[in-house]
C-alpha cells in the first residue's frame, strides 16, 4: 500500500470519527482525499497558501495546514470550519500524515539497505552503520525466503507477506524484480529445519488461499551475523534455478536438498558434453519416450524393486523386464545394476541442465 492510499484510508477514518469535513491535496491542488466535496477548494487558494509564510490559517471558513518534510510542503489538509474544534482536528490530521510519510520514508530506507546488503553493495563497516541508524538488530538468527509468483505478479501477494510476516517482529519483505520477492525472516533459537520448511509450505498455501496465485518458495540456511544475509539470498537464488531444473515439481525447494543437482548445475558445459559423450558416445539418451522415463523414474523411486515398480505402474513382472531390457540395448546400461543406475540417474540430470542453459541462452 503506498503512502497516498494510507492517508486516504486514514483520513476517512478521522472524518468518520469527528463528523468533520476534511480534504488534503498535493501542492499541484490533486485530491488525495476529500469529505468535503474534491471541488469545494480552488487551486488558486492552495497555491496562495503555499506560497504564504503561515504553517496554517482561516480561508472563507475554512482550517488550511501544511504538511512539510525536509523538501518544503507535501500536502495540504483542509478542514471545514474555523473554530478551535475544526483546527484541533487539522493538527491530528496532519500529526497522523507526518508519521504516515515518515514510516513510508522508513520503509524506503530499509527496502534500500536490505536490497543492497543481498547485493553485496555494501562495505562492512556501513551494513553496521546503517543497520544501527535504521534500528536492525545485527546479531540474530535470519533465513532469506525467495518466493517466485507463477505468471503475472500481483500487488496483492506482497501485501499478503507483509500482513504474514510483520517489520515489528523483525522479519523484512521486499520485491527483486516483476516475479521475485523476498522474505529476510527472523527466527526464533529452536526454530529447526523442520520450522523453517513450514514457514515455507505456510507461504505456498496462503497464496493460493489469500492471493490465489501459484508460487515456488526456496531458501538459504540460517545465518548468524547480519552480514550474512546475502549468503543465504544467494543460496535461495540457487535453490530457485537448481529446483527449476531437477525438482520442477515441486513447490518448494530448501537449499540444503539439492544434493547432486546443486553439483551439476556448477559444472561447465564442456565438461557435461564430455562426460555424456564418455559414456554413450553417439547415442545421447536426450529424447526418451513419455512411458521409459516414467518407467525410469519409478524404478529409482522404489529403489531398482522390479516387483514394486511393477505393481505401482500397473505392469507384468515380465513387461517391466522387457522395457528394462529395451533401455540397456539402446544405451548399454542396465538400472538394475546399482552402477548403471547411477550413471543413467546422473546423465538425465546433465541432460535437463543442459537443456536449460540452452533454453536459457535463446
Amino acid at each position: 500500500m503506498t503512502s497516498n492510499q494510507i492517508i486516504h484510508k486514514s483520513i476517512l477514518e478521522l472524518s468518520t470519527i469527528t463528523k468533520a469535513g476534511i480534504c488534503v491535496t498535493d501542492t499541484e491542488g490533486t485530491v488525495i482525499v476529500s469529505t468535503i466535496g474534491d471541488d469545494a477548494v480552488s487551486l488558486q487558494e492552495i497555491r496562495a497558501f503555499i506560497d504564504s509564510s503561515a504553517d496554517a490559517q482561516v480561508v472563507v471558513g475554512r482550517h488550511f495546514f501544511k504538511v512539510d518534510d525536509e523538501s518544503g510542503t507535501v500536502y495540504v489538509v483542509i478542514v471545514n470550519g474555523s473554530g478551535e474544534n475544526s483546527s484541533v482536528i487539522g493538527r491530528i490530521a496532519v500529526s497522523q500524515i507526518m508519521n504516515i510519510m515518515e514510516a513510508h520514508k522508513e520503509r524506503l530506507d530499509l527496502n534500500n539497505f536490505f536490497q543492497n546488503l543481498i547485493l553485496d553493495n555494501l562495505l562492512l563497516v556501513d551494513i553496521y552503520n546503517r543497520a544501527k541508524k535504521l534500528r536492525v538488530n545485527i546479531s540474530e538468527r535470519r533465513l532469506v525466503y525467495l518466493i517466485e509468483v507463477v505468471g503475472q505478479k500481483d500487488i496483492t501477494v506482497m501485501e499478503t507477506l507483509r500482513g504474514l510476516f510483520s517489520q515489528q517482529q523483525g522479519d523484512f519483505v521486499t520485491a527483486v524484480d516483476e516475479k521475485n520477492i523476498i522474505l529476510i525472516k527472523s527466527l526464533e533459537k529452536d526454530d529447526d529445519a523442520e520450522a523453517t520448511g513450514e514457514i515455507a509450505k505456510m507461504i505456498v498455501d496462503m497464496m493460493n488461499a489469500e492471493a490465489m496465485v501459484k508460487v515456488r518458495v526456496t531458501y538459504g540456511t540460517v545465518v548468524e551475523d547480519l552480514k550474512e544475509v546475502s549468503k543465504s539470498y544467494k543460496e535461495a537464488l540457487m535453490a530457485m534455478d537448481v529446483g527449476k531444473i531437477f525438482y520442477n515439481e515441486k513447490t518448494v525447494v530448501p537449499y540444503s536438498t539439492l544434493g547432486i543437482g546443486r553439483l551439476i548445475y556448477q559444472l561447465p558445459i564442456p565438461l557435461c558434453q564430455l562426460f555424456m559423450k564418455e559414456i554413450f558416445g553417439e547415442n545421447i539418451p536426450d529424447d526418451l519416450d513419455e512411458e521409459t522415463l516414467t518407467t525410469i523414474n519409478k524404478f529409482f523411486e522404489n529403489n531398482l524393486n522390479v516387483s514394486e515398480t511393477s505393481r505401482q505402474l500397473y505392469v507384468h513382472r515380465n513387461t517391466l523386464v522387457y522395457r528394462i531390457e529395451k533401455l540397456q540395448k539402446s544405451t548399454g546400461l542396465d538400472i538394475r545394476v546399482f552402477d548403471d543406475a547411477l550413471t543413467l540417474k546422473i546423465a538425465l540430470m546433465v541432460v535437463s541442465y543442459m537443456k536449460y542453459l540452452e533454453k536459457k541462452q535463446q
